[in-house]
């Protein structure tokens, strides 16, 4: 029985407030939009109310994140930074869209190298791509002069190649490979593999 009456309660006291605040409401409905505050410019002119303008540091903060981003997989593939788009919209949300599309490409175009295949199949064959023992590292099996060579900036960030992504380390041997060394620097597991 006291349970009832507490719910019975609660319930009163629910819709009290509801009455209350909808003839609270009711004195205060927003003016007819003739009648809504005409806003003014600096010389005394009635100015265009329209959809709110977003903060151009909102914008900022979107390019700075899609710039950043395509410059994290630029480094990867290592290529050179675009610093500036080539042909830049003169609008935010345009600059803004375009560098998100720069970023996107980039990202689509890093994680697919053009050996991927290859170097997979190599990586079967050889260590895990975290192998940390000497003289070769990681799941390509680099040492510390190739990695130098072909991934010397990764190298002077993370040190050897059991720090870095497979992508990071797919990509040095990319390097490698399109300076003319081609695949023999594993000559074993390339063969296995039908590259050499």
């Amino acid at each position: 029985m006291r349970h009832k009456l507490t719910v019975l309660l609660a319930c009163a006291c629910a819709l009290s407030a509801l009455v209350s605040a909808t003839a609270f409401g009711a004195g205060s409905d927003p003016p007819p939009p003739d009648q809504a505050p005409a806003m003014t410019t600096e010389d005394g002119q009635e100015a265009e109310t329209g959809a709110p303008q977003p903060d151009p540091s909102v914008f900022h903060r979107i390019i700075q994140r899609h710039r950043r981003e395509a410059w994290h997989w630029e480094r990867v593939m290592g290529r050179p930074l675009t610093r500036q788009l080539a042909h830049a919209p003169t609008e935010a949300d345009q600059r803004m869209e375009a560098w998100r599309r720069l970023a996107f490409s980039m990202r689509r175009r890093a994680q697919n190298p053009p050996h991927k295949q290859a170097w997979l199949c190599i990586h079967h064959f050889e260590g895990s791509w975290r192998d940390p023992n000497p003289p070769y590292f990681g799941g390509l099996q680099m040492d510390v002069g190739f990695q130098r060579t072909y991934g010397a900036a990764i190298f002077r960030l993370k040190g050897t190649a059991d720090h870095w992504t497979p992508l990071e380390q797919m990509w040095a041997a990319e390097r490698a490979h399109r300076s003319g060394r081609g695949f023999y620097p594993w000559p074993n597991t390339a063969r296995y593999c039908g590259l050499i």
